[in-house]
């Protein structure tokens, strides 16, 4: 088997040293939980080619589209979703998408870096003492449905908005 990228190892073994054995900076983008639908179409940054032209925003099941409308007969561009998963933190809101608990709804009381998961609240099992216990789920298995918002994460949706929007320009040039 050939190796597809130089930069990492292909090595089961070193593969799975550095994902558990990965800083806590690392875990954190590791970590990072899906957006609901509503939430990527309300992030998703569009690109406009053409200065002169009007453009109109169409969403469709898994790509939005741009129609330039002063032309009639303008075929359609394809405009990947710019902001798909950000890293999950506590007090975001979000819906339990796999798993026994799925459909279950909350905010993340939690998140536990060292073991990869986060805590949801009112998701949790009864120990046989009455105690209530917190149920691990990794954030992959999660849709995040509402986000706490402030400066930093604001910040961070701009700045991978902008990396793939840059991302889709030089891939535009490569092609031309």
């Amino acid at each position: 088997m050939t190796k597809i990228n130089t930069a990492l190892h292909s090595s089961r073994r070193k593969a799975r040293k550095a994902h558990f054995g990965a800083p806590s900076s690392v875990r954190r983008t590791i970590m990072t939980a899906p957006l609901s639908k509503e939430l990527r179409d309300k992030h998703n940054v569009c690109i406009s080619t053409s200065s002169s032209g009007v453009f109109a925003m169409v969403s469709t099941n898994k790509r939005s589209a741009i129609r330039d409308l002063s032309k009639p007969q303008s075929k359609w561009l394809t405009v990947v979703q710019q902001v798909r998963a950000i890293p999950i933190r506590k007090d975001d809101e979000v819906t339990i998408v796999r798993g026994t608990n799925k459909g279950n709804e909350g905010k993340v009381t939690s998140v536990y870096r060292l073991k990869y998961v986060v805590h949801v609240e009112r998701v949790a099992k009864e120990k046989s003492n009455g105690q209530s216990v917190p149920i691990g789920i990794h954030p992959s298995k999660v849709v995040v449905t509402k986000l706490k918002l402030d400066k930093d994460r604001d910040s961070i949706l701009a700045r991978i908005a902008k990396g793939r929007e840059i991302k889709q320009q030089l891939k535009e040039k490569s092609k031309a």
